[in-house]
C-alpha cells in the first residue's frame, strides 16, 4: 500500500531514523515506522522535525524503524507493536475492511500523493491519451496504481485499454528515463530522479483527475485511546516539519540532510524534490494536517465500485481530525 523505495542510490539499506542525540529526563519514547527506508526525501516532514529538534522539544524521545511496506506498517501499528506509522491517508478503507484497528491522525497535504508523469515527446497531455501506451507503476497492490486507476477512469479507459506494467521500485522509473515507457504513476522521487538523467517530463497531477490522497501518520484504536496527549504532540511537532518545508523548501532540504547525512552532495535533488511535495501535495488543507472527509468518502466509493475492498467502513472508522486541532 505505499512505495518501498526509489533507485539504485537508495536501495536495500534500511537505515532507521536518525537519533535525536540524548532525551531529556522525562521524554516519552515513541516508536514510528517508516513504511520504507527512512532515508527518502519522502519522509521530509519527520526528518526536519528530527533534525530542528521538534519531537525533543516536546518530550518524546524518537526512535524510528523500517516497516515492509505500508500494509505491514498498518498491520504492526494495529497489533501495539508501535505507537505511530506512516501510511497513505487512504490506507485505512483498506486496512480496517480486514479487521486492522488503525486510523489517520494527520495527513501530510491536501492532494493526491500519486502524479501522472509522462516524456515530454510522448505527445501525451491528458489522461485520455494513454490508451495503447505503456505506463508503469510499482505494483499492482499499492495505492499509486489504484490512483492510476482512478485518473483513467475520468477519461472512461480501463487498465485493459494500455500496457500497465509492475516495475518495481527502480523500474518504474528506469523505463521511463530509457525511453522503454511512455510514464508512470508516480511520486516526487521517481519524478527527479528521471529528471537528473536529461528526460523532459510532463507531470498531470492525479488530484486534477481523482481524489487520491496523501502520506499520513497512523495510530491504532487502542494507541488513540490510551495515549492522547502523546499522539498529538507527535502530530504537532510533525506537522511543524511540514510547515518547514511549504514555508521553505530549500532551508527545510539542507535540515533534511542533518538528519540523513547520506544525501550531502545531493543537495540539489532533495531540493527539488521538496519543491514537487510542496507545490503538488501539501497544498489544499484548510487546517494542517486534517483528513478532507468528502474525499475520503469518495474514494472508498471507488474501492467498493472496482472491488478494491469488500465492504464499506463507517467514515468515523477510518479517521480522526482530533490531534490536528
Amino acid at each position: 500500500v505505499f512505495m518501498k523505495n526509489i533507485n539504485s542510490l537508495i536501495a536495500a539499506a534500511g537505515i532507521a531514523a536518525a537519533a535525536l542525540g540524548a532525551p531529556q529526563a522525562h521524554a516519552q519514547k515513541v516508536t514510528y515506522l517508516f513504511p520504507a527506508p527512512s532515508f527518502l526525501p519522502a519522509f521530509g516532514p519527520i526528518q526536519v522535525a528530527v533534525a530542528k529538534g521538534y519531537y525533543r522539544d516536546a518530550g518524546i524521545e524518537f526512535h524510528g524503524q523500517v516497516g515492509k511496506g505500508g500494509v505491514d506498517v498498518a498491520k504492526q501499528v494495529g497489533v501495539g507493536n508501535a505507537l505511530l506509522g506512516g501510511i497513505l491517508a487512504d490506507g485505512p478503507i483498506i486496512v480496517r475492511a480486514n479487521g486492522i484497528p488503525i486510523k489517520t491522525v494527520a495527513v501530510f497535504g491536501g492532494k493526491g500523493f500519486m502524479q501522472l508523469t509522462v516524456r515530454e515527446d510522448s505527445g501525451i497531455t491528458k489522461p485520455a491519451d494513454l490508451k495503447g501506451r505503456t505506463i508503469t507503476t510499482i505494483s499492482y497492490q499499492d495505492t499509486t496504481f489504484y490512483a492510476l486507476l482512478g485518473v483513467l477512469a475520468s477519461a472512461g479507459l480501463t487498465r485493459n485499454d494500455l500496457n500497465v506494467q509492475a516495475a518495481g521500485p527502480v523500474g518504474v522509473w528506469k523505463l521511463v528515463a530509457a525511453g522503454k515507457a511512455h510514464g508512470m504513476a508516480g511520486v516526487p522521487d521517481w519524478i527527479a530522479a528521471i529528471e537528473g538523467t536529461g528526460v523532459k517530463l510532463r507531470i498531470m497531477p492525479s488530484d486534477d483527475y481523482f481524489p487520491s490522497m496523501a502520506q499520513a501518520i497512523g495510530a491504532s484504536d487502542d494507541g488513540i485511546a490510551n495515549n492522547k496527549g502523546l499522539i498529538g504532540r507527535f502530530v504537532k511537532a510533525s506537522l511543524m516539519g511540514m510547515k518547514d518545508m511549504m514555508d521553505d523548501p530549500d532551508a527545510a532540504a539542507l535540515e533534511f540532510i542533518k538528519a540523513v547525512p547520506r544525501w550531502k552532495g545531493k543537495e540539489a535533488y532533495i531540493k527539488r524534490v521538496f519543491k514537487y511535495y510542496v507545490d503538488l501535495i501539501y497544498p489544499g488543507q484548510n487546517t494542517l494536517g486534517e483528513v478532507n472527509t468528502a474525499r475520503l468518502a469518495k474514494l472508498q466509493d471507488f474501492y467498493l465500485a472496482n472491488n478494491l475492498v469488500k465492504k464499506k467502513v463507517p467514515l468515523e472508522d477510518l479517521y480522526t481530525n482530533d490531534f490536528v486541532k
